[in-house]
């Protein structure tokens, strides 16, 4: 019997300036911190590696039977409701037996939302 593994899959949109990626490789240590041990892969739609089909490859090397794809956007644009698809219908190809799900946008999360306006509001009230 497999034992499961359920990986994580960041993926956001990727930038030609390397200092852009910073903030998402942060969220990546963090996930890895507060759950050691769980497979944790950030991905990139242009511009920077690995692309979503390369983050699964190594995902799918690393034994996870699930996979949970959260895209590290604010909004569902036409990345998110286009491109998005076609990449995960190829790592469905790709790997079969694999369950692969993909979340909503961070930027839906009520959560994230909240934290926003707190940040906006602080910065409103700054001299």
């Amino acid at each position: 019997m497999t034992v499961p593994v359920n990986g994580l899959l960041l993926f956001a949109h990727g930038a030609r300036d390397p200092a852009w990626a910073l903030p998402f490789e942060a969220v990546a240590r963090r996930c890895r911190e507060q759950q050691p041990g769980r497979p944790v892969q950030l991905a990139f739609l242009e511009f920077m590696t690995p692309n979503l089909v390369q983050a699964g490859d190594l995902l799918a090397a690393q034994a996870c039977t699930t996979v949970n794809v959260v895209p590290l956007f604010l909004g569902a644009g036409g990345h998110v409701r286009k491109d998005i698809p076609v990449l995960m219908a190829q790592l469905v190809e790709r790997y079969p037996a694999l369950k692969w799900h993909l979340q909503p946008t961070v930027g839906e999360s009520p959560e994230l939302v909240e934290a926003m306006a707190r940040i906006a509001l602080r910065a409103n009230d700054a001299p």
